[in-house]
């Protein structure tokens, strides 16, 4: 007997069933971490149930109703499914990798803004992911130079000629 393929029937059904329990999982841990923070909110002297009791209520109906997802879904699951779910998640990593590294290089650019300014940090991202995305020749990476410059230096231009609007210049 073969072992299910993500591209079979069976293989899809496992990887939905893994991702729903996931999800489930997820759901439970913020309803419960969103009910501690409610059951903090102060009580009311005028009040019987005070101002968290609802959210409390609600909260605890999503844990409870996701608590029992996550049951029903772990016994659908298949026994060899969770083994074959590591090798799944990466390939899809490497499948989807440059959209990875492109979220990435966002990330590094939103906490290099501070520092490095708007003008500087921008043109940076934008030429790096350009760089990343773009086929390599001399015309593309003139292009990509070009595009980061003005859309770095000249949209700060713009905001504060134009609209008085002066971006971040760093430290």
């Amino acid at each position: 007997m073969t072992e299910p393929t993500q591209e079979s029937p069976s293989g899809r059904q496992e990887a939905g069933e893994i991702a729903r329990l996931l999800s489930y999982v997820a759901i439970f841990a913020v309803s419960a971490g969103l009910g501690l923070e409610a059951a903090a909110i102060p009580t009311s002297r005028f009040e019987v149930l005070g101002a968290g009791a609802f959210p409390l209520m609600v909260y605890g109906l999503l844990c409870l109703v996701s608590l029992i997802a996550i049951v029903g879904s772990v016994r659908r699951i298949g026994v060899g499914a969770i083994a074959r779910f590591g090798g799944e998640v990466l390939r899809w990593i490497r499948d989807r990798r440059l959209v990875i590294v492109i979220f990435a290089c966002f990330g590094a650019y939103l906490i290099s803004i501070p520092w490095l300014g708007f003008s500087i940090a921008t043109f940076v991202f934008l030429l790096v992911a350009q760089l990343i995305l773009a086929p390599r020749n001399p015309l593309s990476i003139g292009l990509a130079v070009v595009i980061a410059l003005l859309f770095s230096f000249g949209l700060n231009w713009v905001f504060a000629e134009v609209f008085n609007v002066f971006l971040p210049r760093g430290t």
